[in-house]
C-alpha cells in the first residue's frame, strides 16, 4: 500500500476554492444549478458530507470535469482519513499462500 505523506484535500474544499470563490457563486446558486438543496451542499463544503457517484455526474456536468475525479478525491480522502483515524486494520493478517499475489 503506498503511503501518502499529507492528508489529502477534501473534495469540499476543492469546490470552494477552485469553482465557487473564484467564479463568485453563492452555495445557494451552486446547490440550484446540481438540483440539490443548499443544505447538502454545504455539508460536502465544509467537510461533513461526502462526494457520492450520483454527485459525482452532478458536478463533472457543471464544472465539465469527470466523474472520476470527483470520486477519485474522496476515495483519497476517505482512505487517508482511515488509514491515520485508528490502527485496528493494522491487526489484520495477510492470507498466506493468497493466489492474487503469487505472480
Amino acid at each position: 500500500m503506498r503511503k501518502m505523506k499529507r492528508q489529502p484535500t477534501h473534495p469540499g474544499q476543492i469546490i470552494k476554492e477552485d469553482y465557487l470563490l473564484p467564479l463568485s457563486i453563492s452555495i445557494k446558486d451552486m446547490a440550484a444549478t446540481l438540483g440539490i438543496s443548499r443544505k447538502t451542499l454545504s455539508k460536502i463544503i465544509n467537510e461533513r458530507g461526502s462526494i457520492t457517484p450520483e454527485m459525482a455526474l452532478r458536478l463533472s456536468r457543471a464544472f465539465e470535469t469527470t466523474p472520476d475525479l470527483w470520486l477519485n478525491l474522496q476515495k483519497n480522502y476517505d482512505l487517508w482519513q482511515a488509514e491515520h483515524s485508528s490502527d485496528s486494520w493494522k491487526t489484520v493478517k495477510p492470507i498466506p499462500g493468497n493466489i492474487l499475489h503469487s505472480h
